[in-house]
C-alpha cells in the first residue's frame, strides 16, 4: 500500500513524463515541418517513449492501492531556433527529470517504502541512458556546425537510429 505522500510524489511525475511526450512530439512536429524527417522519427520515438514511461508509473501507483492520475499537459513550445537548440533543450529537461527521480527514490528512502525504491531503480538507469543520449547527440551536432550537408548526414543518422530502436522495442514485446 502507497503512503498519501509517495503517491502523490508518483502522480508528480507522472505529470512530468506527459509533459516529457509531449516535447519530445512537439520537437518531432516541428522538425518533421523543416523537412528533417530522420530527427521527427528520432522524436516521435521518444515521445511515446516518454508516454510509456508515464503509463508504467500509473500502472504501478494503482497495482499499489493508488489512484494513478492523468494529467493535464502543459503546452511545449511550437517552433525551435535550430535543431541544436532543440537538443539542447532536450538535455536540460533529461536533466531535471533525472533531478526528480533522484528526490522521488530520497522521499521512498526517508519514508521506508522500499518496493517503490526498487521500482524506480528501473527509471534511474534510463535515466543515465537518456542524458547519455541527449549528450551524444548534441556533440555530433556540435561537430557539424552550421554545415547543411552534415545536418543532412546527421538527419540520415538519426533516421537509422529511430529505426533500430523501433526494432528493439519490437523485439522486447
Amino acid at each position: 500500500m502507497l503512503s498519501k505522500k509517495i503517491e502523490s510524489a508518483l502522480n508528480k511525475q507522472v505529470e512530468l513524463e506527459g509533459n516529457s511526450s509531449q516535447y519530445y512530439l512537439a520537437m518531432a512536429s516541428w522538425a518533421e515541418t523543416q523537412g528533417m524527417d530522420g530527427v521527427a522519427q528520432f522524436l516521435y520515438g521518444h515521445a511515446d517513449e516518454e508516454r510509456m514511461h508515464m503509463i508504467k508509473l500509473i500502472k504501478f501507483i494503482n497495482e499499489r492501492g493508488g489512484h494513478g492520475i492523468v494529467p493535464a499537459t502543459t503546452a511545449p513550445p511550437k517552433t525551435f531556433k535550430s535543431v541544436q537548440a532543440a537538443f539542447e533543450l532536450v538535455l536540460s529537461h533529461e536533466i531535471k527529470v533525472s533531478t526528480e527521480i533522484n528526490k522521488l527514490v530520497e522521499t521512498c528512502l526517508k519514508e521506508r517504502d522500499y518496493t517503490t525504491h526498487n521500482f524506480l531503480q528501473w527509471y534511474v538507469s534510463e535515466q543515465i541512458e537518456e542524458e547519455a543520449l541527449a549528450r551524444k547527440v548534441l556533440d555530433k551536432l556540435k561537430l557539424i556546425g552550421g554545415e547543411k550537408g552534415g545536418l543532412y548526414l546527421f538527419d540520415r543518422d538519426l533516421q537509422a537510429l529511430a529505426a533500430a530502436d523501433a526494432a528493439d522495442a519490437t523485439a522486447e514485446k
